[in-house]
């Protein structure tokens, strides 16, 4: 069937939206694929509903290539599963909580483990049962503080999310591996530039954990790949190679300055620079004490946090919050200063947290027999030579400092480069923190019980829509890998002619016929008007019916290359059909 843009609900603008901030958001709205209903919620129009669709079909070719089973759950949900895994009060505010009209509360899911989890046990009870792998394709939501990017970061959003669960763990390995491989068969036929990298679990839990990241200068996420070897990970995901430790034996005894007018860093390193103390000392010398409060969820309590770190890093909150998940994180302010005196701003070390409870984590490099300059904890005084393990003892550590480029490799191959990225899919080993929640087992050939293990696996259906559109651009408009375009071909008539009108009728039906799909511009519009709606809405082949007609030519043009080629009326048809079917 032919569709006409006579007909179609298509509304293109030629200015951006004033809230766009990538080029997909400013894209997708001009060209009339999305609407904006509220911050973080959007409405598919007719050419977006074709494109996710297709997105969505192919997710569900992998899916169901692995022996994977859809099922569909609704996404509203009773509080008492995810009260169960404690996950009701885990997620924070980024769950949408509800009452119904009788006072029971309800969330909209932003993830279905629970459900699937409870599902299996109904259903299954054997170990000739399994394994089984399990998917939908369903709306999620999350209460983003900052939705942004139109559809790259909403509260709303279409995932897909499957299951596997097994007997053992070498079957959740399989599992594991055969997401991993349809994931990379998926993103290759939609033509993405992405790269696989180490990932943390959060709130999801589970051990091993990859994210599949769309390469894109605008990401949210930074991930870091060696320069040496295969090693990347996302940045939260980094783990700092500590140095060896260090014999406390003759090392020089700690030492208290004054130092005044010394807050920061750079001012602290000029003045031991210049009191001559037969050494130099650089940032990296330095305990730098950062100051943060915590709260754990389904508490109302903040705790204070300190994080000692080399003076030459600053704090990575992503990284930070990554360590501490599920607590909320926030750094300290005035008023917190003020609640607590012993903290002396800009001149706070190790002795004072320790004497008033404080937990103290340090960096992994701050190691036993590491000698530091830090706070006196008094006002315009810091310390030299305070070496840890001799003169503190921190609770632990942990991973809070930004991770730079030239950083060595935590697997010792080379150094550290960074780059910036989508998140489109992320794969878990979850193992049996939901089995052993709801008790799902099976019963063995021995008829003794085994505790399932299972694994997830999501992809951003939504998401990928919206990562096509910013590695498919130019400065005109959108440029769709075929794979996902609305339409195979997109035909504009360039002039008011009937005879134009008759030939591009015509050649619409036979390219319907021939099994492609046509979108036709039979608009009462000039050909400007007609060329920018083509370039902007993306369709990768325009068919160009215009004065050449006459001489039995029409234009083909390409909207990847930008290249133009004459073709015989007569040949066109088989010209398209080849171009557009390989």
């Amino acid at each position: 069937m032919i569709t006409r843009m006579s007909s179609l609900f298509l509304r293109t603008l030629r200015e951006d939206p004033a809230d766009a901030e990538v080029p997909s958001h400013r894209l997708l709205v001009r060209a009339g694929y999305i609407r904006r209903v509220a911050p973080g919620g959007y409405a598919w129009l007719p050419l977006g509903l074709r494109v996710l669709r297709k997105v969505e079909n192919i997710v569900r070719e992998e899916m169901n290539a692995i022996g994977a089973q859809e099922i569909q759950f609704p996404a509203l949900l009773p509080r008492e599963p995810y009260e169960k895994t404690g996950r009701w009060t885990e997620y924070g505010d980024g769950l949408f909580r509800l009452k119904d009209r009788k006072g029971a509360d309800y969330l909209l899911a932003p993830t279905h483990e629970e459900l699937f989890a409870l599902t299996v046990k109904g259903e299954y009870g054997s170990y000739k049962d399994f394994p089984v792998v399990l998917y939908q394709i369903q709306t999620k939501y999350r209460d983003e503080a900052r939705p942004r990017a139109g559809i790259l970061r909403g509260r709303e959003f279409l995932m897909k999310d499957s299951y596997s669960f097994d007997l053992d763990d070498e079957g959740l390995e399989r599992a594991y591996l055969a997401h991993r491989n349809a994931y990379i068969s998926l993103f290759d036929r939609l033509g993405l530039e992405y790269v696989i990298v180490a990932a943390t679990s959060g709130a999801m839990g589970g051990s091993a954990s990859e994210e599949f990241l769309a390469v894109a200068e605008n990401g949210e996420d930074t991930y870091v790949r060696s320069t040496e070897s295969d090693y990347a990970a996302n940045v939260e995901a980094v783990t700092t190679p500590a140095p060896a430790e260090r014999s406390l034996e003759g090392l020089p005894a700690a030492q208290v300055h004054e130092t005044p007018n010394t807050p920061t860093i750079e001012k602290l390193v000029d003045f031991f620079n210049a009191a001559d103390l037969g050494r130099t000392f650089t940032a990296a010398d330095t305990l730098k004490n950062v100051l943060v409060k915590t709260k754990q969820p389904g508490t109302k309590e903040w705790q204070l946090l300190g994080i000692g770190l080399p003076g030459d890093r600053e704090v990575d909150m992503k990284r930070l919050e990554a360590s501490l998940e599920p607590a909320e994180v926030e750094m300290i302010d005035a008023a917190d200063f003020a609640a607590h005196p012993f903290l002396v701003k800009g001149y706070i070390g190790p002795k004072s947290l320790k004497d008033n409870g404080v937990r103290y984590l340090v960096d992994p490099r701050v190691v036993t027999g590491t000698a530091w300059l830090t706070g006196a904890d008094k006002d315009g005084h810091h310390v030299v030579d305070l070496v840890a393990g001799r003169d503190f003892t921190p609770d632990g550590t942990i991973e809070a400092a930004e991770v730079r480029e030239g950083d060595v490799s935590p697997d010792g191959q080379g150094t550290l480069v960074a780059a910036r990225g989508i998140e489109i899919g992320h794969i878990f080993q979850l193992g049996r923190k939901y089995t052993d929640a709801f008790e799902v087992d099976a019963l063995g050939p021995d008829s003794k019980p085994i505790r399932i293990t299972m694994g997830s696996y999501g992809v951003g259906v939504s998401r990928v829509l919206g990562v096509l559109a910013e590695q498919n651009h130019d400065e005109i408009g959108l440029i769709w890998p075929r794979e996902v375009s609305p339409f195979d071909v997109h035909v504009v008539i360039a002039g008011k002619d009937d005879a134009l009108s008759a030939g591009a009728e015509k050649l619409s039906a036979e390219l319907d016929a021939a099994g492609l799909s046509v979108v036709l511009d039979d608009r009462k519009a000039s050909p400007g008007v007609k060329f920018k709606d083509a370039e902007l809405v993306g369709v990768p082949t325009i068919l160009v019916v215009g004065r050449g007609l006459a001489n039995g030519l029409v234009e083909v043009k390409d909207r990847r290359s930008g290249d133009r080629e004459e073709i015989a009326v007569d040949g066109v048809v088989e010209h398209l059909v080849k171009l557009v079917r390989g």
